[in-house]
């Protein structure tokens, strides 16, 4: 069984000193609003509302932690590009994203999240190019593939599966669908190996990347890495 059917809420997150101490494994899951990222967790938890789908889209603000069992988390972050808002409300969203995925030590990868109709955007590019200097690794979920033929569906991910290949070879990507379960059982085995390799087999601990940090929340400036900030809402 997988062992995102054990998931549980764990606590909600919107200021840095709220992070939870960086222990275990943690993967984070972004993307676009409204491309299908609370249904893609929910169906790989196999629950109808573990993650609120909104009607509503970009109505997440915060940091969700999910936990997993054995010091294992699913964090679910705030979906990018649709909500409108106040400067300073996006500045406080940029540090919050910024310093949690370039500096969290307990973070393993990140699935990024893409609507297979409109893969690539601008804003999901901006995301692979900054998050791409921690070296961590990137799975690709092109969502909602029951949308289209499985020709079509077979081209999209042929496209981007190559330019991941040049540009991020640290990605993968596959098909996805929350309504036909295509890709479920693919991206949940991986996963598991993402939980497994972060843990160190003789101490049962995060390895190479998850030494404790002393301070909850207390993280340094989020660093420059080719753009400078994170997509956030409102952009």
């Amino acid at each position: 069984m997988s062992v995102f059917q054990n998931a549980t809420f764990y606590t909600t997150v919107g200021e840095l000193r709220d992070l939870p101490v960086s222990v275990g494994v943690e993967i984070a899951f972004a993307g676009r609003s409204n491309a299908g990222k609370s249904s893609a967790i929910n169906a790989l938890a196999n629950r109808n509302r573990l993650a609120f789908v909104s009607k509503t889209p970009g109505r997440t603000q915060h940091l969700n932690f999910f936990r997993l069992g054995n010091d294992r988390f699913l964090v679910d972050l705030p979906g990018y590009g649709y909500a409108k808002v106040p400067a300073e409300v996006r500045q406080h969203w940029e540090r919050l994203l910024g310093t949690y995925l370039q500096t969290r030590q307990s973070l393993h990868g990140m699935v990024l999240i893409m609507d297979i109709r409109h893969p690539l955007t601008p804003l999901d590019r901006q995301m692979l190019a900054w998050f791409a200097p921690t070296k961590k690794a990137v799975h690709v979920l092109l969502t909602k593939s029951d949308k289209l033929t499985r020709q079509q569906g077979q081209k999209v991910l042929k496209t981007v599966r190559g330019f991941l290949r040049e540009s991020y070879p640290q990605c993968s990507v596959q098909l996805f669908s929350s309504t036909s379960r295509e890709g479920v059982e693919e991206v949940s085995a991986l996963l598991d190996t993402w939980f497994v390799s972060g843990i160190d087999p003789d101490t049962g601990v995060l390895g190479e990347a998850g030494a404790s940090e002393s301070n909850k929340g207390d993280a340094p400036e989020t660093p420059n890495a080719g753009n400078k900030k994170p997509p956030v809402k409102g952009e």
